[in-house]
Order: structure tokens, then C-alpha cells, then sequence
């Protein structure tokens, strides 16, 4: 098991597309994820239960990742949680 912690810089936290950019992203993982926080606990297979978590900017989550390339793809994931998302307004 691989574990990194991220500190989340978007300022808007990890709402609906954040969460479901990571949720793409995590389910194309072979392994399994869990994403901890004070609030909770998640696996990285539901956006919805990513949101639940209610995320914030400056929130920091510890990434477990257990499986092939372990290492790469966690550190690939706090990437992803340090993102800071642009979207453009609609």
C-alpha cells in the first residue's frame, strides 16, 4: 500500500466536476483507493460519496493506493486533488 497526502487548492473544494474528473480517473485503476479526511472515508469509485466528504480548499486528504504501480498513480492522484480546476463559465 502506497499512502500521500494532498492539500486541496481549488478554491471552490472538490464540488461535482472535480470529483468527477477523479472519479474517471480512479476508476480506470485496476487497484483500490481510499480517500480519508477528518469527515470520512471514500473510495474513489462514486462522486457522489466524494462530495459527501465536503472537501474544501486547504483540506488535506490522505490517498491510499493499493495495487500495480502503486506509487506512480497515487502521486498522480494528489496531483490531481492539489489541481487547480478551470472551468470556464458556461
Amino acid at each position: 500500500m502506497f499512502e500521500i497526502k494532498a492539500v486541496v487548492k481549488n478554491e471552490a473544494g472538490i464540488h461535482c466536476r472535480p470529483s468527477a474528473i477523479l472519479v474517471t480517473e480512479g476508476s480506470a485503476y485496476s487497484g483500490e483507493i481510499l480517500v480519508l479526511t477528518e469527515a470520512g472515508t471514500c473510495t474513489l469509485t462514486s462522486a457522489l460519496e466524494l462530495i459527501m466528504l465536503g472537501i474544501e480548499v486547504n483540506t488535506e486528504v490522505t490517498l491510499q493506493v493499493t495495487g500495480p504501480d502503486e506509487e506512480a498513480f497515487g502521486n498522480k492522484l494528489a496531483d490531481l486533488f492539489e489541481s487547480l480546476f478551470d472551468f470556464s463559465p458556461e
